[in-house]
């Protein structure tokens, strides 16, 4: 573990990663923490605050590329560590390294781009009638200490150096990581990585700890304590609401952005059916099956319309599935509760086809059932999440019906619509309520992979998430953990920069409700 700067082996129960290719235990083991651990990271944290917040953006952006310098400087030995911790084929984990090394740099991008200021001036009116106005400004300012729980699935994207760590350390807020127990050995060295660069950019120790804790017990003891001021989530939807219940229990509640549960409807709508229906198949198999089917946006629903394109589709789906090798998971306990959720749709839909068999210990064997819209509607169990590659799709019986199955699901984090120019007006009619059910539309595609950029909004109703007006991936994920101040007649001399007469660091501000360099 890191706390402050230092390492630290925690006294507690042994922790090893498993190997799910080997089906083999990892060297070396590693050991919890105890509360005594939680209470010097939390405290750390709480004692960097003030000064890393006052930190200028230049500095935190620095901050961000050394982070992401000292990650691709451990490529090799990441790459290969986090392969053998996940079951995940080297070139997923490659990517992987990319994609969270962007994220950080995003967010030193977005530091010096400076709108996240959300710099507002209103000017004083001494004259107006019949009451002066006086002069008022806003900014955003961090939060406080952020609690980070990184996910099993994304062991360094939604991990130790993940998009929470990046978007809260980007905010001013410094960061207490409770490092998922799945791929100890890959966390270490990403906290290594961040903790180097905390000493290489001279701020506070506490601006970054990391730490191994029992989840139920000690997880809790970190999200109830008092420093800590918002919690970054990403897991299953038990483990995420039993987190929200625990900070709003709190003597001051804090917000809790927890990414949880979906299953992504896909809309196969009739021309794109009729005319390209085996094709879909074939890529929604791959989409369905990539990674062994252990992503957030995994495509587990599938809704539309009967006739001879949804049969051409399933006929397609079914092929390729049929031949596809079982792929390990990412722990034993995930292949175990795969297995349960299938099970539990084998009673309750009707069994298309399941892929080849393999250990079930260890290995997800790709699974699609079908249903009708009624069943599926009446059915708690078919409208849960199968964490691996497992589908279920709905046959109605025309768009009505469709229309309405959609009306009906929980909030989700995608929704893919596959239409031809035809189909445009039933798409049209569908998008105002997928609105109000999703974070992100897409067409044509599959939601398998999240872009990060300015305009991604990885995020949902709830159970999706657990606050549908954030994002936890791109740009806009800094805004969690700001919140606005305002500063009314306040001196001149007392002023921030980001609202201080002059523009002294040249950001775009809203002056008198126009956007402004003035």
């Amino acid at each position: 573990m890191f706390i402050a700067g230092k390492s630290v082996v925690g006294d507690g129960p042994e922790i090893r990663a498993f190997d799910p290719v080997e089906g083999a235990e990892l060297e070396p083991g590693y050991r919890y923490g105890d509360a005594s651990h939680v209470e010097a990271a939390c405290a750390a944290a709480a004692a960097a605050f003030g000064e890393y917040r006052a930190t200028s953006s230049e500095r935190r952006a620095r901050f961000l590329e050394v982070i992401a310098d000292n990650i691709e400087a451990l490529r090799e030995a990441l790459v290969a560590r986090a392969s053998a911790e996940t079951g995940l084929p080297q070139p997923r984990i490659e990517g992987e390294v990319g994609r969270t090394t962007g994220q950080l740099r995003l967010f030193a991008e977005v530091l010096r781009e400076g709108s996240w200021n959300g710099a507002r001036i209103d000017p004083a009116q001494p004259d107006r009638v019949p009451v002066p106005r006086p002069d008022i400004r806003q900014r955003a300012v961090p939060l406080g200490p952020v609690a980070v729980f990184g996910a099993s699935n994304f062991p360094l994207a939604f991990s130790v150096a993940g998009g929470d760590t990046a978007s809260a350390l980007a905010a001013g807020c410094p960061v207490v990581v409770k490092a998922h127990d799945a791929h100890p050995g890959t966390s270490e060295l990403v906290g290594r990585a961040v903790t180097a660069a905390v000493a290489a950019v001279g701020l506070p120790a506490g601006t970054f700890s990391m730490l191994f804790i029992p989840g139920v017990g000690l997880g809790t003891t970190l999200v109830t304590d008092p420093r800590i001021k918002a919690v970054g989530f990403t897991g299953s939807r038990s483990g995420g609401m039993a987190v929200v219940a625990a900070a709003a229990a709190r003597p001051e509640p804090i917000p809790v952005y927890a990414e949880m549960s979906a299953i992504n409807p896909v809309f196969l709508l009739d021309g794109a059916l009729a005319t390209r229906g085996a094709d879909l198949g074939r890529a929604f198999a791959a989409s369905l099956t990539m990674g062994s089917g252990q992503f957030c946006t995994n495509p587990g629903l599938v809704i539309a319309v009967e006739g001879p394109g949804l049969d051409a589709f399933l006929a397609a789906a079914e092929d390729a599935l049929e031949h596809a090798e079982a792929t390990p998971m990412l722990t034993p306990n995930i292949a175990a509760s795969y297995a349960k959720g299938v099970d539990s749709f084998d009673s309750a839909a009707d069994l298309v086809v399941r892929g080849a068999p393999g250990d079930d210990r260890t290995t997800c064997r790709a699974a699609l059932f079908s249903t009708d819209a009624t069943t599926f509607r009446d059915s708690e169990a078919l409208q849960a999440e199968v964490f691996g590659a497992s589908s279920l799709v709905v046959r109605c019986v025309d768009e009505a019906e469709m229309i309405s199955v959609a009306a009906d699901l929980e909030g989700q984090l995608t929704a893919t619509l596959h239409a031809d120019e035809s189909d445009h007006a039933q798409a049209a009619g569908l998008l105002p309520l997928l609105e109000l059910k999703v974070g992100r539309i897409l067409f044509n595609g599959w939601p398998t992979g999240v872009e990060v950029g300015y305009a991604m909004v990885h995020g949902g109703p709830s159970p999706a998430t657990s606050d549908s007006r954030t994002t936890s991936v791109g740009a806009c994920a800094i805004e969690r953990f700001l919140r606005p101040v305002c500063y009314q007649n306040v001196p001149k001399s007392l002023l921030p920069n980001a609202i201080a007469d002059g523009n002294p660091d040249a950001l775009w501000r809203r002056i008198d409700g126009k956007l402004s360099q003035d």
